[in-house]
């Protein structure tokens, strides 16, 4: 009868080798690439999953928000706040463009699903700007 087997620990190559090293030009096209197109800047850094589920899951808020009334925020000097989610929606990136020439995103307050167009939105934009943060941090190799 033999003895346990004896586990040999496999060598892990040191931190950074095996992998494609950060960049900050790399960080800064991942950024901008997510920016323009939610999920496309984790395309461009090889995780296509990802990619595909931010893209359905910012792109559908997005839709969600616009279908059910929701207001795109410009920044008003008489309502501070307003400049908040100026920056909250900016993150749709060109949606947010787009969808104000198109006339998306005026909003009607009388409408039931007014404030849930709102919350969509705005929940859109952040989530977009997070996931911008994450591929900075994935491409300049702050995080594998």
């Amino acid at each position: 009868m033999s003895g346990p087997e004896e586990r040999v620990p496999v060598p892990r190559p040191p931190e950074g080798e095996g992998q494609p090293r950060g960049t900050p030009q790399r960080a800064l096209l991942a950024s901008f690439l997510g920016w323009l197109v939610p999920g496309l800047g984790h395309l461009y850094l090889r995780r296509r999953s990802q990619a595909i589920a931010f893209f359905l899951v910012v792109a559908g808020f997005s839709a969600l928000g616009f279908a059910t009334g929701g207001k795109l925020y410009r920044p008003d000097p008489e309502k501070p706040l307003s400049y908040l989610a100026s920056f909250a929606d900016l993150g749709l990136g060109p949606s947010y463009l787009g969808g104000a020439a198109l006339g998306l995103g005026q909003g009607d307050p009388r409408a039931v699903t007014h404030e849930h167009g709102n919350a969509f939105l705005l929940s859109a934009g952040i989530m977009n700007l997070l996931l911008i943060l994450d591929a900075w941090d994935i491409g300049s190799g702050r995080k594998g």
